[in-house]
């Protein structure tokens, strides 16, 4: 394995069946947060951490993600001919964020499937796999952070987050060493760090190990992918990524465990109406040149409802 970790994989074949109508010819990764598509915060954070090779494992219809990530050469020789330079630069960025490749992943079988698909331009090397639906607040922190405990205790490793036990069955959910506290750590890596014994797909809340619920952020060893070639069908006849995360984590000795990095920031759920909506709101209010005109009309607004 290459002890510096360069390659980020972001599986963005998804139809977004949750937004329509207005996903039938727009990717929901190139909805808009503000002032950029929310594909872009995630490349972005990507960067942030040091990973400049992107692979994006794509589907039908989604071309205006490429495009997005290429030289639109007409609008920047008519900004530059208007002297737009603020705006010229915006566009520019995301063309010169990172090396973005693409890639099919054919048939729709599940987020497993769709990291198998990066074999090839992985190799044998450790790389991240990024959600598009989650956008961190923190940007590249929580990936930094978890390319440090990779290099600590040469594990896989998710990003887990505390969530209401209401919502668990709605998430892969880790079971941990008792032994292993986030006050603690597991050795070598230090604090927020527990060592996972065990995964669950989406359980009822009364078979759940734990309201440690696994996010959208992966920090995998590349025999992550002899587990998923051998990963049978799970959950929804998909080939789950967490079924060969439960097989990671049950073999440190030969694939090298799988730690969990506890993130206490706060993440944006862009993947349901409501939590899209309010990552807008929150983002724009956090935004230097929205947020002083911003805060104060919210204030008033919510003023206004709660009479």
């Amino acid at each position: 394995m290459s002890s510096r970790i360069t390659k980020a994989v972001i599986p963005a074949a998804g139809l977004g069946t949750r937004f329509l109508p207005a996903t039938k010819a727009i990717p929901k990764e190139m909805l808009p947060v503000v002032d950029r598509p929310a594909i872009q915060y995630v490349v972005e954070e990507a960067v942030e951490a040091g990973l400049s090779d992107v692979l994006m494992i794509t589907g039908r219809n989604k071309t205006t993600l490429e495009n997005h990530f290429d030289r639109v050469a007409e609008i920047e020789a008519l900004l530059e001919a208007r002297g737009e330079t603020e705006k010229l630069d915006r566009v520019r960025a995301a063309t010169n964020l990172a090396d973005v490749h693409y890639l099919r992943q054919g048939d729709p079988l599940g987020l497993g499937h769709a990291v198998l698909r990066a074999h090839q331009h992985v190799g044998d090397e450790a790389f991240a796999v990024l959600l598009g639906d989650d956008i961190m607040a923190g940007g590249g922190s929580l990936l930094s952070r978890m390319i440090e405990v990779h290099e600590a205790t040469g594990a896989s490793v998710v990003a887990l987050q505390e969530v209401d036990p209401a919502m668990i069955s709605s998430y892969g959910v880790a079971a941990y060493d008792a032994s292993s506290s986030v006050e603690d750590g597991v050795p070598g890596a230090g604090p927020d760090t527990i060592q996972i014994t065990g995964l669950v797909e989406k359980p009822a809340l009364e078979d759940a190990p734990s309201n440690y619920a696994v996010i959208g952020r992966y920090l995998l060893r590349p025999e992550v992918f002899g587990v998923l070639e051998q990963t049978k069908p799970g959950a929804g006849g998909e080939i789950q990524l967490t079924d060969a995360l439960q097989v990671l984590a049950a073999n440190r000795e030969e694939l090298g465990g799988v730690v969990g990095v506890v993130y206490r920031e706060r993440r944006f759920d862009t993947g349901n109406k409501l939590d899209y909506i309010k990552a807008i709101v929150e983002l724009a209010v956090d935004d230097p040149k929205l947020g002083p005109a911003l805060g104060p009309w919210l204030k008033q607004f919510a003023a206004s409802i709660a009479e």
